[in-house]
């Protein structure tokens, strides 16, 4: 692609450079610039300040690599498009099924999970309000968490026009809601909850069985899980105006808006949260940041606050099956989901494929009767999102660096930095999937048991096995990414074509 393309109009840049990546433009281009919010959807759950500090060094890395990705290719397909085009022939188509599958069924699961824990907070809310005295049941708490599954995926199906014009709120109201806790929390406080600053900053206290350093890496999965999604612009690329360096720029500004403000108010908690963490963690309203608020702010305080906190996390649960409806509509584009001739339609009125949000809603639906296994089961709900977008973005990244294909930088390229930010990102996610992968206790019961490696195990068995089966096997049929816009050259013959002429540089993965 020459570089007078890039001096068009966004909206026919972005339209050129969709058709260059193989597709025709589909679905409406409303969400601008200003739509990072997508991400900060989530408050977090508490744990020590150092905790957030060194994750938050590596949620950059990782930001930083996939928007490199993104800009280069801003398709809704992201993640296996990328596996796809950076692998090595041999490998690239099996590498792209697995990797559609396993961020398909990340996405889902993380919008079950928030789904669920709003349904919690809801009820938390309940509680305090009844000073304590209503405990919600497994059937109550599920059955409201299925109401918001339909009321979010009646949002998700609307025109994206709408749904844009809600970011600007939500991002607003997130920031406000964080500044808000961070000030009063320091003001109103009684004194018996204040803590010192040694130990806000050097108190660790561990209530496992695990040694106190695996405690700690075990503390990850707060940080983690609330600054999961880090992909989520990218699923809605062709959705983006000036996606090549809108989408890059969503992915990093949104991560470094959550690493500050989640720090922050893991400071204004350390300070503020008294030093009883076992009877905040036992208390009956069964969520530690409401009792730890409820304690600062008293009831009424804190119900004001947690409206507003229920709001946001009903707009993140919209903004999550968005991004996993785009995720199945490009799949499906593909032919590799079951039903995909079905799940690829816009409908003619939203211009959205509601389609796949009701696919995806009624998975998050089965995923959510987890609960009914009790505590352990539902945990692994938590811990499956994370490691299977883990595993999503690990084969993309190292496909760039190692694959041996030609790379075309976009807009936003990380230059000579590429391998030591992609490198740091992939270390860190392998650690985080294996420690994830462990049970909160060294000697766990049936009841303690962290089921999310039979979880992420079944869920890859299940697409290797679809894929290598006979005569029916995705073997036989999927071919990657399939083009259905015509006249204009692929992305391959492209960049040989101007490779050739000296009309742009290429960089070229040697690491091998």
């Amino acid at each position: 692609m020459s570089n007078d393309r890039l001096e068009k109009p966004a909206k026919s840049q972005d339209e050129e450079l969709l058709a260059f990546l193989g597709y025709k433009q589909e679905l409406k281009r409303d969400f601008s610039c200003e739509d990072r919010s997508v991400l900060v959807y989530s408050l977090p759950n508490g744990g020590a300040v150092a905790m957030w500090t060194v994750c938050c060094f590596f949620f950059m890395a990782i930001a930083c690599s996939l928007g490199e990705l993104a800009s280069s290719a801003p398709t809704s397909g992201g993640l296996y498009y990328w596996s796809f085009h950076f692998s090595s022939n041999k490998y690239q188509r099996f590498l792209s099924w697995t990797v559609g599958y396993v961020n398909n069924i990340g996405w889902i699961s993380g919008f079950t999970g928030l789904d669920f824990a709003t349904s919690l907070q809801i009820f938390a809310g309940v509680t305090i309000g009844s000073g304590g005295t209503f405990v919600p049941t497994n059937g109550q708490i599920y059955g409201l968490f299925c109401a918001l599954v339909v009321f979010h995926a009646m949002l998700a199906s609307l025109a994206t026009r709408f749904l844009a014009r809600l970011q600007p709120f939500y991002l607003a109201m997130n920031i406000l809601v964080f500044v808000v806790l961070i000030i009063a929390l320091p003001i109103a406080t009684p004194a018996e909850f204040k803590n010192s600053a040694s130990y806000a900053f050097g108190n660790f206290e561990n209530l496992t069985l695990w040694p106190n350093g695996f405690a700690f890496c075990l503390s990850f999965l707060a940080p983690t899980w609330t600054m999961g999604g880090i992909d989520a612009p990218v699923h809605i690329s062709e959705e983006a105006r000036n996606a090549s360096v809108a989408v890059p720029r969503t992915i990093i500004m949104s991560t470094a808006l959550g690493c500050i403000l989640g720090w922050a108010l893991n400071v204004a908690i350390a300070f503020n949260m008294g030093t009883d963490i076992a009877n905040i963690l036992s208390n009956p309203i069964g969520q530690p940041m409401a009792t730890i608020i409820l304690n600062s702010l008293g009831q009424k305080g804190t119900l004001a606050v947690w409206c507003f906190i229920i709001v946001i996390m009903n707009m993140a649960s919209m903004d999550i099956l968005v991004a996993s409806s785009r995720q199945t509509f490009a799949f499906s584009r593909d032919g590799a989901l079951p039903f995909s001739k079905y799940l690829y339609k816009i409908n003619k009125t939203t211009g959205t494929p509601v389609l796949c949000v009701i696919f995806c809603a009624a998975i998050s639906m089965l995923l959510g009767l987890l609960s009914f296994a009790g505590t352990a089961a539902i945990g692994a709900l938590f811990s499956l999102g994370i490691v299977c977008q883990y595993t999503a973005y690990m084969i993309p990244i190292l496909a760039r660096q190692v694959g041996k294909r030609q790379f075309r930088p976009g807009p936003y390229s990380l230059g000579k930095l590429s391998s030591v930010v992609s490198y740091t990102a992939v270390a860190f996610m392998a650690f985080i999937i294996i420690i994830l992968l462990f049970p909160l206790n060294p000697d766990p019961t049936a009841a303690e048991m962290n089921y999310s490696i039979v979880v992420v195990g079944g869920i890859l068995t299940l697409s290797t096995v679809y894929y290598f089966l006979p005569v029916y096997g995705g073997r036989h049929w999927f071919s990657g990414p399939v083009r259905n816009v015509d006249g204009v050259p692929s992305r391959e013959e492209d960049e040989k074509q101007s490779f050739e002429k000296g009309e742009v540089e290429v960089v070229v993965n040697d690491n091998n």
